[in-house]
């Protein structure tokens, strides 16, 4: 690899950008592909099917042999509010290679005793979510059914574009929360990427079979094409 290529990969890397390295197996010949650039790039439709699998491949391109190197950020997972279904859900999407974060400025839920082994912040999201760099790479979940608490992490979310953002409650209490937000100035687009209900609708009762949905739900959105992901939903 030239190290002109290599300084360039490492500072996406860096920055949380996904990126995907191109290789002529033959040849040797090689080129980074950034994310902003997948648009208008030959090889588009492969560059993000690898992307959203998350997986290196090989692939044919115009008679030539290439080897796709995916590059993605570790996906995160920000859940606001320690309740019954995080204590489910923390462990489960660590399982599946999320960094994982709780918060909930209510210390007798945010205890290391209910989340062991889970980076946990007692703090309100005002406070807390700043310094975790939510990104495009974050998914965003809110279950404390505590306006003060989950309205303030939602219009943080819907700031940092995260690729999932997801709220508990039923459908009256998410026209509630739908209003609320208006008011705060967050937009119709916004409150329509709120996944809410939340999790994907198996029938979920205990907070461990919503915990599965939600993962479920989470999953779709990052690894899914946009017209399975609706036929998911």
């Amino acid at each position: 690899m030239k190290l002109e290529i290599l300084h360039e990969l490492n500072a996406e890397r860096a920055g949380r950008r996904p990126v995907i390295l191109v290789t002529d197996t033959e040849s040797g010949e090689q080129r980074l592909v950034k994310a902003k650039d997948f648009a208008r790039d030959p090889l588009r439709t492969e560059l993000e099917k690898q992307l959203r699998m998350g997986r290196s491949a090989s692939v044919e391109a115009g008679g030539k042999k290439l080897f796709l190197n995916v590059y993605a950020p570790t996906a995160k997972l920000v859940i606001v509010g320690a309740v019954h279904i995080s204590q489910a859900l923390a462990p489960l999407a660590r399982s599946l290679g999320y960094d994982v974060t709780v918060v909930d400025p209510r210390t007798a839920f945010a205890s290391p005793e209910r989340f062991p082994d889970i980076p946990l912040i007692a703090e309100w999201p005002d406070t807390a979510l700043p310094p975790l760099n939510v990104d495009a790479y974050t998914a965003f979940v809110a279950v404390t059914h505590d306006p003060k608490i989950d309205d303030p992490a939602l219009l943080h979310a819907f700031e940092r574009n995260c690729f999932y953002i997801g709220a508990l409650g039923s459908r009256k209490t998410h026209a509630k929360r739908g209003d609320r937000l208006r008011a705060q100035g967050a937009k119709e687009s916004d409150i329509a990427r709120i996944h809410a209900p939340i999790g994907l609708p198996i029938g979920a009762v205990s907070p461990s079979e919503i915990a599965v949905a939600i993962m479920a739900e989470i999953t779709a959105a990052l690894r899914l094409p946009p017209k399975e992901k609706e036929e998911a939903a």
